[in-house]
């Protein structure tokens, strides 16, 4: 895709990746839409990068993602780029007894959420005479984290339902395009400097030269391990990856 010149509505954007990228394609010269749930720290972004707009929105809530479409598209009508970026990574254990409520708030975050928001855009999307659609799923999507098993398991769902968003679109002006972060040092889980994680700036800056070249997948180098792990034989990496992230867990606080 082309990475100036474009509207672009990133939600999850006030943290982490979804700063990130807000803040990398606003120095490219685009027009940047970020969504998030604290109105403080939106307030704090459009005070700090001036021409960044913002908005307050509430991605478990299918009538708040109607309602900002549609205010986000009569503002910007020249938007052509929507970045599914939000998402939560509660530890779960897929052992045990199931928080139900848990369960349900990272399902409608992180599977209904980007479903929602790409149908509630995807009609305008369709005008514009370049547009693209961006999900932000996960290597876990690949080789899931015992320890995360929903999460992992949503992520999947999301690299599936890419997969034929993608097919679906396919004779439109809309592309579909899927990143899948390694593990990135932020505060999804607890931004700790652990030195497996990758640092976000790195990341940012490698995605931003993918994104310029790519079709379907948008991959940092520290990704393509996992993401080419999935087939006949994933079960042995699996085993291997989780056994390696229990003798030295990822840090939660």
């Amino acid at each position: 895709m082309k990475i100036t010149g474009n509207t672009i509505f990133i939600t999850g954007g006030t943290s982490g990746i979804g700063l990130g990228l807000a803040q990398a394609f606003h120095r490219r010269g685009n027009k940047v839409i970020v969504a998030g749930r604290r109105r403080a720290l939106l307030d704090t972004i459009a005070r700090e990068h001036p021409g960044i707009d913002t908005v307050v929105l509430d991605i478990t809530n299918a009538d708040d993602i109607r309602r900002v479409a549609n205010e986000v598209i009569a503002r910007h009508p020249s938007l052509n780029v929507v970045i599914n970026n939000a998402g939560i990574m509660p530890f779960d254990d897929a052992s045990g007894p199931l928080d139900d409520a848990a369960a349900v708030r990272l399902v409608e975050t992180n599977l209904l959420g980007p479903v929602r928001v790409s149908a509630a855009f995807v009609e305008h999307l369709k005008s514009r005479r370049e547009a693209t659609i961006i999900n932000n799923s996960s290597v876990l999507a690949f080789v899931p984290l015992a320890q995360t098993a929903l999460y992992s398991a949503t992520k999947a769902a999301i690299h599936s339902y890419t997969l034929s968003q993608r097919f679906m679109l396919r004779n439109t002006s809309v592309r579909v395009l899927e990143i899948a972060p390694p593990w990135v040092d932020t505060d999804l889980v607890h931004k700790s400097g652990d030195p497996r994680a990758m640092p976000l700036d790195a990341f940012i800056a490698e995605t931003m030269t993918a994104l310029e070249t790519a079709s379907t997948e948008v991959l940092v180098d520290a990704a393509r391990p996992l993401r080419d792990n999935a087939g006949p034989n994933e079960h042995v990496f699996v085993e291997q990856f989780n056994q390696m992230l229990e003798a030295a867990p990822i840090p939660v606080a």
